[in-house]
């Protein structure tokens, strides 16, 4: 790799044992991966916050970083933590979990990071434009810039993504580079699955799990996606299916996604898939693992948008749940739900909004929950491994139906 004069300080510790590493991180990665060199970037979104996931070694690398008096350079946001930061007793958290999880998020303070806990940080004022460069790590976070917004990012992992915010670059490689940005499969839905498919938000979910699987780490086209309309939040769960089933960090989709709006995104070879009705009920089947009553229902994963909470409240409006109800987001979204009633009303049917965290990264197995419920694809595949639980993947009309 190229470094400049200033680069190579940094590298050789004349800035600091903690710059030093940061920047052997990312230049090895470089290395890794063939970069000419490192380019700056505007933002950074970064994982491992949850205590449940990087445990006592996690908190004693970030605890150690924090200890030097080092900042990150550019807009950091954090993941979504193991908790919620403010009503965790009600939850039922350990005050041993609550105690090194708030030892966490100290931690980030410290360095500069806004302690927004989310994993839909453009929801929150995390917002890059078409063609910056950024450092993200967060899998659905990764695909919605990379794909949605236009921004370049690889899918990194959450020491990367905090070296890049500590430096205020990243290495030259992946998918910051054109050549790596086209896609190597085109997804067309048959037209009998187009008429008859009931296009709720789970639909897009089974859709992702079932491409994802497919392309693999590839880059999706999507050539009749557009005749659906979805809107930004089906999108949302489209990308974060495919992320935790296929590794998916980019996808195009014609007459919805920006890239492919201003120049050709496809390769000169490719391979086609169609998807049919079968399919996609295939999907459904395979990311149900249990047909019994659940034991919690929980929405939002990747974070729900303010037009999906106000969709939950007006379901519950004068209605009782049978079944205890999470309904995560961000502070951000959390604070205007409360404004607009949302929150009250949810609160009355017997559920909860709950911030900072979500399903995954929440210890829900030492609460006593073993039969979840949600509309999110990427909860359904990772609750069996993070959570040992059992999924009950549908509609969300249906789940608070019941």
């Amino acid at each position: 790799m190229y470094l400049t004069k200033e680069e190579e300080k940094i590298l050789d510790g004349e800035y600091g044992e903690i710059l030093r590493k940061c920047m052997n991180l990312l230049v090895s990665l470089g290395d890794i991966y063939g970069a000419e060199r490192l380019i700056p970037i505007k933002s950074a979104q970064i994982s491992g916050v949850s205590y449940k996931t990087i445990g006592d070694i996690g908190l004693e690398f970030l605890e150690d970083f924090s200890k030097e008096n080092v900042k990150v350079k550019v807009h950091s946001t954090l993941n979504p933590s193991g908790m919620d930061l403010d009503i965790w007793r009600e939850l039922g958290i350990s005050e041993e979990f609550a105690k090194k999880q708030l030892r966490i998020i100290e931690a980030f303070k410290k360095m500069g990071v806004e302690i927004g806990c989310t994993c839909t940080p453009y929801l929150t004022g995390n917002l890059p434009k078409f063609g910056e460069h950024i450092s993200w790590a967060e899998s659905s976070a990764v695909c919605f810039a990379n794909s949605v917004i236009g921004a370049r990012t690889n899918r990194e992992g959450g020491p990367s993504a905090l070296a890049s915010a500590i430096i205020g670059k990243t290495p030259y490689y992946g998918y910051h580079l054109d050549e790596n940005r086209k896609a190597n499969y085109v997804i067309e839905l048959d037209s009998q699955l187009i008429k008859n498919i009931d296009k709720e938000e789970s639909f897009y979910g089974a859709l992702g799990y079932l491409v994802g699987k497919i392309v693999k780490n590839g880059v999706p086209y999507f050539e009749n996606l557009y005749k659906l309309n979805p809107n930004n939040d089906d999108l949302k769960s489209l990308g974060a299916a495919m992320a935790a089933s296929g590794g998916v960090a980019l996808y195009h989709a014609k007459n919805l996604t920006v890239e492919c709006k201003v120049k050709n995104v496809i390769n000169d070879k490719v391979e086609k898939i169609t998807i049919g009705i079968d399919d996609i009920k295939e999907s459904y089947e395979k990311l149900n693992t249990i047909n019994e009553e659940p034991d919690l229902i929980c929405i939002g994963c990747p974070h729900c948008s303010l037009m999906e909470i106000k969709k939950i409240a007006e379901m519950l409006k004068d209605k009782k749940l049978k079944t205890d109800l999470w309904v995560c987001c961000s502070l951000h979204i959390k604070s205007i739900a409360d404004r607009m009633g949302y929150t009250k009303i949810i609160k009355k049917s017997g559920g909860k909004i709950i911030k900072d965290t979500c399903m995954v990264v929440s210890p829900i197995e030492d609460l006593g929950y073993k039969v979840v419920a949600t509309n999110s694809g990427k909860a359904s595949v990772y609750l069996p491994s993070f959570c040992k639980s059992e999924v009950i993947f549908d509609d969300l009309k249906n789940i608070i139906g019941k």
